[in-house]
């Protein structure tokens, strides 16, 4: 008799909780080789996607950089599940927070970076007064 009555549940909800590509066991390449080749097949439909909302007329036009992002944010999360196998899964809670400090760098040097060239002119001394202490 199983002294954890959750055991059973917890094993089961493991076993669901595999990113396309994970092999159960050794005999089931053929299945992580099928994820591979569906998610190449979804990251390159959205590349392609990208392009043609990049130059196409039916898209109204200051909503084409949306789209971008949106097609962007669905590529990352292809790739972030076919290829990482980044799932939901307890041994998986060390990619994750991995994953989001990364992300928390990126934005702070991006926002940091755009940030300082927007105030850059701000900051600088006015031609004239810097004319004004050269001797």
């Amino acid at each position: 008799m199983n002294m954890n009555p959750h055991a059973d549940e917890e094993r089961a909800l493991e076993e669901h909780d595999l990113a396309p590509g994970d092999e159960v066991r050794e005999g089931e390449v053929a299945a992580g080789v099928r994820g591979y080749i569906l998610g190449l097949a979804l990251a390159i439909l959205l590349t392609i996607a990208s392009f043609w909302a990049a130059q196409t007329n039916l898209i109204y036009q200051p909503g084409i950089p949306v789209a971008l992002l949106v097609l962007a944010v669905a590529q990352m999360g292809i790739h972030l599940i076919f290829f990482l196998h980044i799932t939901t899964s307890p041994d998986n809670t060390n990619n994750i927070l991995a994953l989001a400090f990364g992300v928390l760098i990126a934005c702070i040097v991006v926002f940091g970076s755009l940030w300082i060239m927007t105030h850059l002119n701000y900051n600088l001394m006015p031609d004239e007064a810097l004319m004004r202490m050269q001797p």
